[in-house]
C-alpha cells in the first residue's frame, strides 16, 4: 500500500495552521501520540525504577518497552540499547570509554562528510591520548566519500563515519567501509542520526559496531539512542559510580533515566510502524514495510522538488545514493530567503548545521539553505516552497 499523507497529517497539531516544515533534518514535528505517551508516563503515578509499587513498576515498564522498541528499530538485542541525552552526548561518552585503551602509535579515522558530533569527540579524544587522526575525504565532484583516501593499518583502532550526511544527504557505502575496517581490526562507529529518519536501520547488516540515532529526527522526543551488540558492550569499561549498575546496558546510563522521554521515544517507533496502514506482522516487519513506503513517498517528492528548482539556485548534493535532503545556495541571499519563506509559513532554515568539515572541504559559503522532507511533507508543501523560491528569486 502507500502512506495516506492527508490522514497522517491530522496526527500533528503543529500542522494545523498550515505551516510547511522543511526543517526535519534539525528535528521533526511531533504527533499527538508521542506527546500523550510522555504526559501519561510523567503523571503516572511515577517513581524511580523498582518492582514493588505501581509507580515503580511504571518506571520499570517504560525502560523495558523502550529497549524492546529500539531493538526492533535498530535490529539489535534489547540489551544492546543505550539511552543518552543526545547522539552528541553518547558519542562523547563512548569516545572517552574507548580511548581508555588507546596507546601511543595507535590511529583512528574520521570523515569529512560527518556532522561535527561524529568528528570532534574522536579528534579530541585522540589528542588527549596522543594518537594519530587520519581523514576520509570527500570527492568534491560527486560529494561522495573518496574511499581511496581511507588509510587503515594494523594500528587503526576505530573508524567513525556517517550513514548519511545531514546536509548533502550522501549515503556512503557503510558496509564496504565496515568490512575494510574490520579486516584491519578496527571498530566502526556510525552516526545514523540523519539516516535513521529515512531508511530501515539494520545495524548488523551495516557492519556497524556502534550506531547512534536521535528520536527527535523521526517524530520522537529529544534524546539519543545507541545500539550495539551486548557482547561488545561488555568489553567497554566506562567510568561510573560504585553503587550504579555494572550490567549492560545500564552501566552506560548515568543517573536516573527520563522515563517520560523513553515512553515518548517508544511511541515514536510505534507511530512509524503504523505509517503504512497496510503493514502487518511483527513490529520489525511493520517498520520495514512502513519505511519502504516512506522511501517511495519521499523519493517522489524529492523528484518534484528538484525538477522545480530554478537556475538561480545552486544545489550542492550530487551523490547517487542520498536521503531526501537538498542543500542549496542563492547567491549570498540565504538568510533573506529563510525570512521570506517564513513569512509565508514555509520553514526552511539557513546555516551550516554543524557540518563544519563538509563546508570546509567543498569550500561552501556559510550559510546555505537546507530543505529536508519528512513523512508529513505533502505535494502542496513542496509546491509552496517552490513558489516561494520562485517569487523570492
Amino acid at each position: 500500500m502507500a502512506i495516506d499523507v492527508a490522514a497522517l497529517r491530522l496526527h500533528f497539531p503543529s500542522l494545523a495552521d498550515g505551516t510547511a516544515f522543511f526543517d526535519g533534518p534539525a528535528g521533526t514535528q511531533t504527533p499527538r501520540a508521542v506527546a500523550d505517551a510522555i504526559a501519561r508516563t510523567l503523571t503516572g503515578p511515577l517513581s524511580n525504577r523498582g518492582k514493588v509499587s505501581p509507580s515503580e513498576l511504571n518506571a520499570e515498564n517504560a525502560v523495558t518497552a523502550f529497549r524492546a522498541a529500539y531493538a526492533d528499530f535498530l535490529g539489535v538485542p534489547a540489551e544492546g540499547v543505550v539511552h543518552g541525552r543526545s547522539a552528541t552526548q553518547l558519542t562523547y561518552d563512548f569516545s572517552r570509554h574507548l580511548a581508555k585503551i588507546w596507546r601511543e602509535g595507535d590511529e583512528i579515522v574520521v570523515s569529512r562528510l560527518d556532522h561535527d558530533a561524529n568528528v570532534r569527540p574522536w579528534v579530541q579524544a585522540a589528542e588527549r591520548a596522543g594518537i594519530t587522526v587520519r581523514w576520509l575525504d570527500i570527492d568534491p565532484r560527486t560529494t561522495e566519500l573518496d574511499l581511496d583516501s581511507l588509510v587503515l593499518t594494523e594500528r587503526t583502532k576505530l573508524v567513525a563515519v556517517t550513514a548519511a550526511s545531514n546536509v548533502l544527504g550522501t549515503k556512503p557505502p557503510i558496509r564496504r567501509i565496515a568490512d575494510l575496517a574490520h579486516d584491519a581490526g578496527a571498530l566502526v562507529f556510525v552516526d545514523g542520526v540523519h539516516y535513521a529518519a529515512h531508511d530501515l536501520v539494520d545495524v548488523p547488516a551495516l557492519g556497524a559496531d556502534f550506531f547512534v540515532c536521535s528520536p527527535y529526527k523521526f517524530l520522537g522526543p529529544h534524546c539519543g539512542v545507541l545500539g550495539a551488540s551486548p557482547s561488545l558492550l561488555e568489553t567497554v569499561e566506562p567510568d561510573k559510580l560504585v553503587p550504579s549498575p555494572d550490567t549492560v546496558p545500564e552501566r552506560f546510563e548515568f543517573g536516573t533515566l527520563p522515563y517520560e522521554m523513553l515512553a515518548g521515544a517508544t511511541a515514536a517507533v510505534d507511530f512509524l510502524a503504523a505509517l503504512d496502514p497496510g503493514s502487518a506482522g511483527s513490529r520489525r516487519d511493520r517498520l520495514a514495510n512502513s519505511m519502504k513506503s516512506l522511501h517511495e513517498h519521499e523519493t517522489a517528492l524529492l523528484g518534484r522538488l528538484e525538477k522545480g528548482l530554478g537556475d538561480a539556485v545552486t544545489v550542492h548534493g550530487k551523490a547517487a545514493e542520498r536521503t531526501p535532503t537538498v542543500l542549496m545556495s542563492l547567491g549570498g541571499r540565504e538568510r533573506e530567503a529563510q525570512r521570506y519563506l517564513a513569512e509565508r509559513k514555509v520553514v526552511a532554515p539557513a546555516g551550516s548545521f554543524y557540518a563544519y568539515e563538509v563546508f570546509a572541504a567543498l569550500k561552501l559559503e556559510d550559510p546555505a539553505l537546507r530543505v529536508g522532507l519528512a513523512p508529513y511533507t505533502s505535494t502542496e508543501d513542496v509546491d509552496r516552497l517552490l513558489d516561494g523560491l520562485s517569487t523570492f528569486g
